[in-house]
């Protein structure tokens, strides 16, 4: 059967579950409630998440081993995942009191009021008859005994790990007031050898780097993917022999679609909110424009015609207007159009060049590189005020958002070795991480929320 995860659609006998989606945060039920801002940490909020129970330690054909085993790594994926997104400082599950089966729905609040947790997020995992896992994952408040939110999935053994980013994600939304975002995927390219052979290859992985895999295999360079809006593709530029060609790459056949074959250099591949377009510069007769043709391929239209660089850029998330980078000014700066190319502005005068801008999906902010010497991450307003850097290293560059416009995601060259890596930082600006990659990477890019 294919591998696919299923809310539970009844109660669950031994720990009753009920199953619903991630909800959105209560107001009226008690505990926590509203919204975190860009610049609030929250660190001072006390989790306790202890090792899932199990009712019985079977062996299970996971990664991970048995549902004690499971169990245990479950509750260090959760941790992780809030310790990570700059708002929590979960504790756990080591050197926790792993709770017993019949615990998880009926917590020892005293237990865990002597260990200065304020909320608490119990869970288990059971091994079903049809090889397949059941996850439960609750909320408490501890000062006030009261379950906040449940939920419940099952899954195939190789997707336990997206039960845990299900649970981080519950968890998140009903104490941060936002959208959640751990159970999701990110593109990018895997770079390897010397500088003048790189091997350039599309790979994917999960939000915290884990399931690693690549997508092509070298022989043409891959550069700048983008997840389609459905997730069921990925958009990306492809140079074989000198000759650019956009590919979508369907990632339930892993066979791949010719969109358009171009003649001149082409840079940055880009989705339309509603999937239906592709947006992409192109030099012809040492200008470049930018254009857009449909995702089913066919005749490209041409939306700016100034004479210099002109490159695209992303759309707004309602899909009416798109931000590019342009040095008609003398120097790259930052501009937005409507959709159709008309009106034309330019929004960033701040010194510096700017480049690589890409719209936030909650569409309040542009982020992009900022080059003043190094280049550094930072965002804008999309009239171009309220200017923030958010990185002050050597070299980062092309930021990409969080399905949640919370976190985002760039690469970072070091100035000696060259060598590339993928880091996040969060819009506070104080909380960098880097995610592993079996090598260099680079051009990220963060997909929506997987259904």
């Amino acid at each position: 059967m294919k591998s696919r995860l299923l809310l539970i659609l009844a109660l669950l006998a031994a720990a009753p579950l009920q199953a619903q989606q991630v909800p959105a945060p209560p107001t009226e039920d008690g505990g926590l409630s509203g919204a975190v801002s860009d610049d609030s940490e929250w660190q001072d909020l006390g989790i306790a998440i202890p090792a899932f129970a199990t009712n019985a330690d079977v062996p299970t054909t996971t990664s991970a081993g048995s549902t004690a085993a499971l169990g245990q790594a479950l509750a260090q994926i959760i941790t992780a995942d809030l310790r990570n997104n700059g708002l929590f400082k979960p504790v756990g599950p080591d050197g926790l009191p792993r709770p017993g089966f019949e615990q998880v729905p009926a917590p020892d609040f005293g237990v865990w009021s002597g260990r200065s947790a304020e909320m608490l997020v119990q869970g288990y995992v059971r091994a079903n008859g049809d090889g397949q896992l059941t996850v439960g994952c609750y909320l408490y408040d501890v000062a006030l005994k009261q379950q906040l939110v449940k939920a419940g999935w099952t899954v195939a053994p190789g997707d336990w790990r997206r039960a845990a980013h299900k649970c981080a994600d519950m968890v998140y939304a009903r104490l941060s007031g936002e959208s959640p975002f751990f159970d999701s995927r990110i593109a990018y390219i895997a770079e390897s050898g010397p500088k003048d052979r790189r091997m350039k290859r599309l790979a994917v992985m999960d939000s915290d780097g884990a399931n690693h895999r690549y997508l092509t295999t070298g022989q043409a360079t891959a550069l700048t993917p983008r997840f389609s809006p459905d997730y069921k593709s990925i958009l990306y530029l492809s140079y074989l022999n000198g000759r650019p060609r956009i590919y979508i790459y369907d990632l339930v056949t892993g066979t791949q679609r010719l969109v358009t074959e171009t003649q001149g250099p082409t840079f940055a591949p880009r989705w339309s909110p509603d999937g239906k377009w592709i947006l992409y510069s192109m030099a012809t007769a040492g200008n470049t424009d930018i254009y857009k043709v449909p995702a089913s391929g066919g005749t490209s239209q041409r939306l700016t015609d100034t004479p210099g660089i002109d490159v695209g850029g992303s759309f707004s998330p309602d899909g009416s207007k798109i931000v590019f980078e342009s040095d008609r000014s003398g120097a790259q700066q930052i501009y937005v159009m409507n959709a159709d190319g008309t009106n034309q502005q330019r929004i960033s005068f701040f010194g510096g060049r700017g480049a690589t801008p890409e719209w936030s999906p909650r569409g309040d902010q542009i982020a992009f590189t900022h080059i003043a010497g190094n280049f550094r991450i930072a965002v804008m307003s999309p009239g171009g005020g309220e200017l923030r850097y958010l990185t002050d290293s050597w070299q980062d560059e092309a930021p990409s958002w969080s399905p949640n416009g919370r976190i985002i995601q760039f690469f970072r060259t070091e100035p000696n070795s060259g060598k590339a890596s993928i880091w996040q930082v969060d819009l506070t600006g104080r909380n960098e991480r880097r995610l592993s990659t079996p090598g260099d990477g680079s051009d990220p890019a963060w997909g929506p929320l997987l259904p």
